[in-house]
């Protein structure tokens, strides 16, 4: 892994929502994945609140215990992110990253507010992956499926966008992004022909009400207003993968059910967005209309009202 101090050379703020940050770094030359990027997530590390980065010089693989024990008034604070793109090659390789932004308010978070003051010269840490070595955070993974889902809100675009650019020409499916704005719709936006995309700005409507809804006529025909879920049947840190159950169910078995016995053969899902409409989403697919687990991909990137941690 790629655990660097870098600096921003250019800042853009993109549309209403989002930030746009390039940075650049030494490390950065060997910064990359031996396949395409698509979901790859990385993790920055913001300054503390006097503008300083903690030193990650003496740090090994157990850099996260080593940078807990840091007063947490002197670490700064560490979020994770979707890698919009690399750009050029060598010393001159650019990471480029989009930060969704809001006017600062209660639960504005670290993130939110660099991104928003942010301007070239500053400085961050990140931690991203290196060319040849393991590195994870990537986990589009629809083996044969012969039909692609792809769900999100406002932090889940950056991904969508990277599986959208990777997918093969051929790939047939729909992806359903919802962000606050209008002016959030990236008409740049390139996936291949068979992939019907559909922006669905959120206004003052519900967060995840049309994006539920949308989904739901795409799969069944019929479109129904998403679930009103209480805080307790949130799972905070949601991330139901075929290989992976952060509520510590068993998926050793699911992972070799064959894609062509389930009801919706052929499929593969991958949502990612704010927990509660996750969960809506999860227990509509899975527990109601049959979909198997195997076929999923469900990631809760943040909780509204909770500070994220990572």
């Amino acid at each position: 892994m790629i655990l660097d101090e870098v600096e921003v050379t250019s800042v853009e703020r993109v549309s209403p929502s989002f930030v746009r940050i390039e940075l650049s770094g030494a490390g950065l030359a060997e910064c990359g994945t031996s396949g395409p990027l698509h979901d790859q997530r990385m993790k920055i590390v913001f300054p503390n609140a006097a503008g300083a980065l903690p030193s990650f010089a003496e740090m090994d693989d157990s850099w996260w215990e080593t940078w807990t024990q840091i007063p947490e008034e002197e670490r700064g604070s560490m979020r994770t992110y979707t890698i919009r793109d690399l750009v050029g090659s060598g010393a001159e390789t650019r990471l480029v990253v989009d930060i969704v932004v809001h006017e600062p308010g209660e639960h504005s978070g670290p993130g939110n507010d660099w991104a928003l003051r942010a301007q070239p010269g500053d400085r961050l840490v990140i931690l991203a992956p290196r060319l040849g070595h393991e590195f994870g955070g990537i986990e589009w993974s629809p083996g044969d499926a012969t039909r692609l889902l792809l769900v999100g809100d406002e932090t889940a675009v950056p991904a969508i966008r990277g599986i959208l650019r990777d997918l093969p020409a051929d790939a047939v499916g729909a992806a359903f992004l919802e962000v606050p704005d209008a002016g959030d719709i990236q008409r740049d936006l390139v996936s291949p022909d068979g992939v019907e995309v559909t922006w669905l700005p959120r206004g003052d409507a519900p967060r995840g009400a049309s994006l539920h809804a949308a989904v739901i006529a795409w799969l069944t025909g019929t479109a129904e207003p998403a679930p009103q879920l209480s805080d307790d049947e949130v799972e905070t840190d949601l991330w139901e993968t075929p290989v992976y159950s952060s509520s510590g169910e068993e998926v050793a078995e699911a992972t070799h059910v064959p894609i062509d016995d389930a009801p919706y053969a052929g499929l593969y899902a991958w949502i990612a967005g704010e927990s509660k409409v996750v969960t809506g989403l999860r227990r509509r697919l899975v527990n109601e209309l049959g979909i198997d687990r195997a076929q999923v991909a469900f990631m809760g990137y943040w909780r509204e009202g909770v500070a994220m941690r990572s």
